[in-house]
């Protein structure tokens, strides 16, 4: 199989002013690795549904930041091609009257410690309680208020959009019978050309890393160009405290509809 025609709709569903590099990419692992690509495709990897790219929906001359994570989430329902957007997570916060967070984002840890991190930067939540108790007042409001406060995960991802976020992983695949680190050796090569691209951009955006496969990145060259703005992954607690993370993500107002 031609790994070149396999990825081709991947491509195509990716902002045009990304084509040319996505392909470069590809083609730099092909020379690197030879064969790894024809390989993948062989193979189940996700995400699926051709979404390989999908992170790449902005033109690149409107990209502000660029976050990176380590890997698609493990399962096929949650992996969308967005670093970070669990696909299997619809509601944010609980309908029931006395809970927070809806059970599927407590199930995700990371993402659960994400949405307290950004409660505790919006002044939500005080960093000595972030229990469901403390929660449940604001919540509700929340969902009463659904005109000013996001509700699902899609219009989260829409307000990350808006904010010039370009939403990536340290590896653009996960494979259960391979490590995340093993996959992401070889997606180095495809994201520095994703970087070279950002870098030659008349604004050049700041970079977000979380975790430490994410942190093995800063040795590409071309990030001495960029601002880099790194913490602990976010299935860590102490990312909720984390000051760095306020300081970046309190001026944004992910969580308002009104932003």
């Amino acid at each position: 199989m031609d790994f070149s025609d396999y990825f081709q709709q991947d491509i195509a569903l990716a902002h045009p002013s990304w084509h040319v590099v996505l392909k470069q990419g590809l083609d730099a692992i092909e020379q690197q690795y030879p064969g790894y690509l024809s390989q993948l495709a062989k193979t189940h990897f996700l995400p699926t549904q051709h979404r390989l790219f999908a992170a790449f929906s902005m033109p690149i001359s409107e990209i502000r930041y660029v976050l990176i994570g380590e890997g698609p989430y493990p399962r096929e329902a949650s992996a969308t091609g967005y670093c970070f957007m669990d696909g299997a997570v619809a509601e944010i916060w609980s309908q029931e009257a006395s809970a927070g967070l809806s059970k599927s984002v407590n199930r995700a840890t990371s993402l659960r410690n994400f949405i307290k991190m950004l409660l505790v930067a919006d002044g939500y939540l005080t960093l000595d309680d972030t229990s469901s108790r403390a929660l449940t007042s604001f919540v509700q409001q929340m969902r009463q208020e659904s005109d000013k406060y996001v509700q699902t995960m899609m219009q989260l991802q829409d307000n990350f959009l808006k904010h010039g976020f370009l939403m990536l992983n340290a590896s653009l695949v996960f494979r259960s019978e391979v490590s995340p680190a093993e996959d992401a050796k070889v997606w180095r090569i495809f994201l520095q050309f994703v970087f070279e691209a950002l870098a030659q951009q008349a604004s050049v955006p700041s970079l977000i890393l979380w975790g430490k496969i994410a942190d093995r990145l800063e040795s590409i060259d071309v990030l001495s160009q960029f601002e880099k703005i790194k913490s602990e992954h976010p299935y860590n607690l102490s990312f909720i405290g984390n000051l760095s993370m306020h300081k970046l993500f309190a001026p944004m107002k992910l969580l308002s509809r009104s932003m």
